[in-house]
C-alpha cells in the first residue's frame, strides 16, 4: 500500500517542522502519533481514545488487510458449504482426522465465519476512521496557501543562487508567472515566492483507500443479496426463472425470492465442434447454445447465442453456459406392447470425451405380463464415439457423436421414490429391485445402437434407443454491486499509481537587494520523499527564471547548478 512509509514521512514532517518551521510541515496527511512515554496515567476514556487511535492507524489497517487476505486462503483451498455441499461432505469422509478441527474453526464456512467477519468489520472501521481525519487535513491543505520560505534556504536539499541586475519585484513577477505556467500553486510571501505542487499524491492516497471501502461494501452487498443456481436443459426444453425450476439454488441471507428477474428461455440447439487431429484432438472449437428467450412474463421472444465467456444478460441476471452432454431418447413398452415411457434422459459426462453414465427410471404405467404394477430401472452407460466391438473397452474415443452406443442393464421392483426421500436422478437405488436375467441366468446387459431394442425376458417388455439429443447446463447468477466492485478496483489502481508516482514538493524563490545594489536570487526545493527529480526540476526552473533575470556582469555566467549535496539536519529527503 502507499502508506507503508507513512510513519517515516510523519517523523520527517515533525523534524522539518522543528527545523524549517511551517515550510517543512505536513507534506502528507498522515496524523501525528503521540508517544505514551512521559504522558500521565490514562483513565478509561484515555485508554478508549488510545485504542481508537491505534485501530484507525494505517499500520493496523495494513495488518488487518493482510489478515483478511490470509483468512481467505482456507476458503480457496477447502471446499465451502456455500459453493458445493457435496464436495464438503466428500472432503469430510476422506479427512476424518482434521474435519472436527476444521468445523470448530469454521473452515467450511470461511466467509460467513465469526473470525472472518470480525476482521472484515474491523478493517472497514479502521479504513473509515483513518480516511475521515486525513480527508479533513487534505481539504485544509487545499484551502491554505503554500507556507512561506524558511530563513535559511541553504538548509534545503536542493538549492541554487545567482546575482542579477533585475529588481527583486521583477524577479518575483517572473517567478510567479513561471510557476503558474508550470501549474504550481503560488503566492508572494514577504521577500520570497512560495510554490507547491503534487497535491494529487495525497488525493491518490485518499482515493485508493476510499476505493478499498467501496470494494468492501460491494463485496458485502453482493454476498448478502446474491443468488446463484444451476439448470440442465435438454434441446427443445426450456427454463423459467423461478425457484422451482432450478436444479440447485443458493442465495445470500438477505435475498428475497420474489426479487428474481422474470425471464425464460428455450434451448433450441447446442452446437459443439472439436479438433479432430493433432496434439489438441478433442479440444472444443465451437461450444455454444442457441436459445430463444423472453424478458418478463409477456416479453417479445428473441434469439441469442450463449457461449462460455459470453453469457445472456437479462436485467442484471447473467446466464452462463457451463457444461454439455448427451441425452439418449428412450422408449419403453410393457409386455402387451403398450408404450409407457418415452423421454430424452440426460446422462452425466465422466471424462473429457463425454463418456457418460446415469439412470433411466420408469416410475408409472408399467405392468408385468401378469398385470402387476412394477417400476423399472436401467443403469445406462453411453459413449458418443465407440471404438467398435473387439476394439477396446466401452469408453468414448471422441467427444462428438460419431458412433453413439448405449449400454443398458435392467431391474424391476420398487425404485424407492414413493418413500418421500429425495433421490439422485442420475443414480439407481437397487436395494428393493431385482435384476433382469438373460437365458443363461446372468444379468441382462446389451449394447444398443440408435434404433435398436433390448427385449426384456419372460415377456416383460422392451426398451429402445430411439435417438440422441444434447443438453446444456447453465448457471444463472445475479451478483448485485459487481459494477461498484469493478469501479472500486479501477479507482484503487489509479489512486495507488498517483500516490506512488506523483511527488509532493515545494519551491521558494527569494530575491533581495544586496548592499552593493545587486539583487541576490535564491531558489530552493523540498520534497516529501527522496527523489532525484527535485534537483533537476529546480535546475530547470532556475534556468527559465535566469532567462528573465539574467546573471549580473562580473559574476558567473551560468546559473549555479541546483545542488543536492548533503542537506542540513531536519531537511526531508
Amino acid at each position: 500500500m502507499s502508506n507503508t512509509t507513512s510513519n517515516t514521512s510523519q517523523e520527517q514532517d515533525q523534524e522539518n517542522a522543528g527545523d524549517l518551521g511551517a515550510a517543512g510541515s505536513q507534506l502528507s496527511t498522515a496524523p501525528r502519533e503521540e508517544s505514551l512515554a512521559g504522558l500521565p496515567a490514562m483513565g478509561v476514556i484515555g485508554w478508549v481514545r488510545w485504542f481508537w487511535r491505534q485501530l484507525t492507524s494505517m499500520r493496523v489497517a495494513l495488518i488487518l488487510l493482510f489478515l483478511l487476505s490470509l483468512g481467505a486462503v482456507p476458503g480457496s483451498l477447502i471446499p465451502q458449504n456455500s459453493v458445493d455441499e457435496l464436495k464438503v461432505q466428500t472432503f469430510k469422509n476422506a479427512h476424518t482426522t482434521v474435519t472436527p478441527i476444521y468445523e470448530k474453526l469454521q473452515f467450511f464456512d470461511v466467509y460467513s465465519s465469526v473470525w472472518f467477519s470480525a476482521i472484515y468489520i474491523l478493517l472497514f472501521v479502521s479504513l473509515i476512521g483513518c480516511i475521515v481525519p486525513r480527508t479533513g487535513t487534505f481539504v485544509g491543505q487545499l484551502r491554505s496557501r503554500p507556507p512561506g520560505a524558511p530563513k535559511r534556504l541553504t538548509r534545503l536539499p536542493a538549492y541554487t543562487t545567482w546575482r542579477t541586475e533585475a529588481a527583486p519585484e521583477r524577479v518575483h513577477e517572473a517567478a510567479l508567472a513561471i510557476m503558474r505556467k508550470r501549474r504550481y500553486r503560488v503566492h508572494l510571501s514577504g521577500d520570497a515566492v512560495a510554490a507547491e505542487k503534487g497535491y494529487l499524491r495525497e488525493a491518490g492516497n485518499l482515493i485508493f483507500h476510499i476505493a478499498l471501502i467501496v470494494m468492501l461494501v460491494a463485496f458485502a452487498w453482493g454476498q448478502l443479496f446474491k443468488s446463484e443456481g444451476a439448470k440442465l436443459v435438454v434441446e427443445g426444453d426450456g427454463f423459467s426463472n423461478t425457484i422451482t425450476q432450478y436444479d440447485d439454488f443458493k442465495s445470500g441471507s438477505l435475498f428475497d425470492n420474489d426479487s428474481l428477474t422474470p425471464f425464460s428461455f428455450t434451448l433450441d440447439d447446442f452446437i459443439g465442434t472439436y479438433e479432430r487431429k493433432g496434439p489438441q484432438i478433442g479440444t472444443p472449437r465451437t461450444y455454444e447454445a442457441h436459445v430463444t428467450f423472453s424478458d418478463g412474463a409477456y416479453g417479445k421472444e428473441r434469439k441469442r447465442t450463449i457461449k462460455v465467456n459470453e453469457p445472456l444478460v437479462v436485467d442484471g441476471t447473467k446466464v452462463y453456459l457451463n457444461a454439455h452432454g448427451y441425452a439418449p431418447v428412450i422408449s419403453v413398452k410393457d409386455g402387451r406392447g403398450k408404450e409407457i415411457y418415452k423421454a430424452a434422459v440426460p446422462l452425466l459426462p465422466i471424462d473429457n470425451n463425454v463418456t457418460s453414465s446415469g439412470a433411466i427410471k420408469v416410475m408409472d404405467g408399467y405392468r408385468d405380463k401378469n398385470g402387476k404394477k412394477e417400476q423399472l430401472g436401467f443403469q445406462a452407460f453411453f459413449v458418443p464415439t465407440f471404438a467398435g466391438k473387439g476394439k477396446g473397452t466401452m469408453w468414448s474415443q471422441f467427444p462428438a457423436a460419431d458412433f453413439p452406443v448405449l449400454a443398458l442393464n435392467g431391474y424391476h421392483g420398487s425404485l424407492g421414490v414413493d418413500s418421500g426421500i429425495a433421490q439422485n436422478v442420475y443414480q439407481l437405488d437397487t436395494t428393493k429391485m431385482k435384476e433382469f436375467k438373460d437365458a443363461k441366468g446372468e444379468q441382462l446387459k446389451q449394447r444398443l445402437l440408435v434404433g435398436e431394442t433390448m427385449k426384456l425376458p419372460d415377456g416383460a417388455g422392451s426398451i429402445t434407443f430411439e435417438g440422441l439429443q444434447e443438453w446444456a447446463s447453465f448457471q444463472i447468477s445475479e451478483q448485485p454491486a459487481s459494477g461498484w466492485a469493478l469501479t472500486g478496483a479501477v479507482a484503487a489502481i489509479a489512486g495507488l499509481a498517483g500516490s506512488l508516482f506523483i511527488q509532493r514538493r515545494r519551491v521558494w524563490v527569494r530575491a533581495v537587494r544586496g548592499a552593493d545594489g545587486v539583487t541576490v536570487v535564491e531558489m530552493a526545493g523540498l520534497g516529501r520523499s527522496e527523489s532525484a527529480k527535485l534537483p533537476e526540476e529546480l535546475a530547470d526552473l532556475a534556468v527559465t527564471l535566469n532567462a528573465e533575470a539574467p546573471t549580473a556582469p562580473g559574476t558567473d555566467s551560468d546559473v549555479a547548478e541546483a545542488s543536492s549535496a548533503e542537506p542540513a539536519e531536519g531537511a526531508e529527503k
